[in-house]
């Protein structure tokens, strides 16, 4: 499916703090080119834009990434980036992008795609995604794309499927029985030895006029504030309105404050590559290896070196004897730890927020 009331969203306002030194404030992992030629946000919309042009895509950021975004992606309407004044999470977020399309078009079908996922292979990719664009409009469910989990991830939040409901085109449509955030090591193995439970890329496809409506029921005084916002949009004082009202916006995930309570989620199992390259070990993961099984970005001399990632910006680096490794240079840091230990580049970063004399290095 792939027509007149088709609109993607792309949510574009994460940090990548786990990517960092690489991924700063400034400039986020979406604006970064860590898989191919092409930056995340660039991919995802050269990925999307087969399904749905240029002048129906809609970014949601915020100002600190607002002008990067207007440069990557010239092709997309300025009027459609949507520059949140403040953080409120997801469901302000989405729920102003619905109200904003809704606007437009009340009979539109909008999909939400995250501007920093690594995705395996695009055409599978717009596949699921018409198929499930056609099974929002025909069944009016708030529908969710599942993938099959690979391993036992603690990192990522899982989607436990029940019944089928439909089919479309050759995938399968079911319904969603419940979620799992993040679970402990013994659930996950128990998750993915189960075939009912998906990892939760948080892909998103929806009638705007269904979302608005479960927005009213579970979640009134956003609805109310992104909808006023929204109808003055377009106006002469829409800045404005945006920058006084959307602050005021409750602190609400799309995911805790509408799917976990709603009954009319659907889930479509996808079945292409996909990684949210959370951290630098997913980097590993996704990007080519040579004969020692080493992942190199930039000039490495190694000697001994074995299933590293050596990620270079400006120097060369040289190695010796080192084995599951990260090693990531840029001008002015380089970070250098055990692959296993690369989500806790957070904590790193989150220890450098602490003190306002490291503020540059963030």
């Amino acid at each position: 499916m792939s027509g007149p009331h088709t609109y993607l969203v792309i949510l574009a306002g994460g940090s990548g703090s786990r990517l960092w030194p690489l991924s700063r404030s400034h400039k986020p992992k979406q604006l970064l080119a860590l898989a191919g030629e092409r930056s995340l946000l660039q991919s995802t919309f050269d990925r999307n834009v087969p399904l749905v042009p240029a002048e129906r895509v809609i970014v949601m950021t915020e100002q600190s990434h607002a002008d990067g975004i207007r440069e990557q992606l010239p092709e997309v309407p300025p009027e459609n980036i949507i520059v949140e004044p403040a953080r409120r999470g997801t469901a302000g977020s989405l729920g102003l992008a619905a109200a904003a399309i809704a606007e437009r078009d009340p009979n539109a079908v909008m999909a939400s795609v995250h501007s920093d996922a690594h995705i395996g292979d695009a055409e599978e990719f717009r596949r699921t995604l018409s198929a499930a664009f056609a099974a929002a409009e025909k069944t009016r469910q708030l529908v969710l794309m599942g993938i099959e989990p690979t391993g036992p991830s603690t990192q990522l939040g899982y989607i436990e499927a029940a019944g089928q409901q439909d089919e479309i085109d050759g995938y399968a449509v079911r319904k969603v029985a419940r979620f799992v955030e993040k679970p402990d090591l013994e659930r996950a193995m128990q998750f993915v030895k189960s075939g009912r439970h998906y990892w939760n890329p948080g892909v998103f496809v929806w009638r705007v006029d269904a979302i608005l409506a479960e927005l009213q029921r579970l979640q009134p005084r956003i609805d109310d504030l992104v909808r006023h916002i929204a109808a003055r949009l377009s106006q002469p004082d829409g800045a404005e309105v945006l920058a006084r009202v959307y602050p005021t916006v409750p602190i609400e995930t799309i995911d805790v404050g509408v799917l976990e309570q709603s009954d009319i989620v659907s889930v479509i199992p996808a079945r292409f590559p996909w990684s949210d390259i959370g951290s630098w070990s997913e980097i590993f993961d996704v990007l080519p290896h040579d004969a020692d099984g080493n992942v190199v970005q930039g000039e490495h001399l190694g000697l001994g070196t074995r299933d590293t990632l050596v990620y270079g910006t400006s120097r060369k680096i040289a190695t010796i004897g080192l084995t599951d490794m990260v090693v990531v240079e840029t001008n002015d840091v380089i970070l250098v730890c055990p692959r296993d230990r690369a989500a806790d580049v957070k904590k790193l970063v989150e220890r450098l927020q602490l003190d306002p004399s490291k503020a540059d290095l963030l």
